[in-house]
């Protein structure tokens, strides 16, 4: 039986639209009939000192410093997901990151409803990579054409692991970048229904996140885990939510 996953509610003060506000139900998760609950959060055993307020500066060392970590191969092994398809194409996401009152808030998306595939997750922008692109490149473009992100005011300060996902076997290079301020962004309705922020302290708090193992017949041979960050009207899962966790280890130094 699937683990439950608790919703946790986000303070009006603590999530801000970036776009329109209109909203649909939760995207369905396929969760197999042989999920269980996993471990607890990374972040779980840190003192509430350490996780309650994470400003820009500390995302910006974190992620500079991300080449010269000693612990970072064990963190990207912890991260992997093993025996995927062969990787059908690049691409990149743009995981952008201000400053307000203190506090690093990271923009996300909800992808449009008509969309065929990843219906109303929540995703970074991005998109794969057009041929001669770096997936610096390809990142800012993706979020210059899905949210209006004007690629000058972005500062890249580094990139974090490679992931792929299981679903089409694309290799995503998620590519972080800093904002000067809070940005004003017109989501494309062809892609994007609803763009939003949310604070990097409300991503660890209590309640947010959650770790299921999944077991499924192309993996038979072991459970893998799958991780939750469960919003009060979206749940963040997926590639996004493994490109987060990484994000997150890195800043908490977990």
């Amino acid at each position: 039986m699937a683990a439950s996953a608790g919703t946790a509610h986000i303070p009006e003060d603590e999530e801000h639209n970036l776009g329109p506000t209109a909203r649909v139900a939760r995207q369905v998760i396929p969760r197999p009939t042989s999920s269980v609950e996993g471990e607890p959060a990374p972040w779980a055993h840190l003192p509430a000192e350490l996780v309650r307020s994470i400003d820009v500066a500390r995302v910006r060392r974190a992620v500079e410093s991300r080449q010269e970590d000693a612990g970072r191969r064990n963190r990207e092994e912890w991260l992997s997901i093993t025996r995927l398809p062969e990787p059908s194409a690049p691409a990149a996401v743009l995981v952008p990151v201000f400053e307000e009152g203190g506090e690093a808030r990271v923009v996300l998306t909800r992808r449009a409803a008509h969309l065929r595939t990843h219906t109303g997750e929540v995703s970074f922008p991005g998109g794969r990579l057009d041929a001669g692109e770096t997936p610096e490149e390809a990142a800012l473009r993706e979020a210059a054409e899905e949210v209006g992100m004007d690629r000058a005011i972005v500062e890249l300060v580094g990139h974090l692991s490679p992931l792929s996902t299981f679903s089409s076997g694309t290799t995503i290079t998620p590519v972080v970048g800093v904002l000067p301020a809070r940005p004003a962004l017109t989501p494309n309705p062809n892609e994007v229904e609803h763009v939003f922020d949310v604070t990097l302290a409300q991503l660890v708090a209590p309640g947010i996140f959650h770790e299921e193992r999944w077991s499924v017949p192309a993996r038979a041979e072991d459970a893998f885990p799958v991780w939750f960050f469960e919003l009060e009207e979206d749940t963040i899962w997926g590639a996004t939510a493994r490109v987060l966790v990484e994000l997150l280890r890195l800043v908490l130094e977990v």
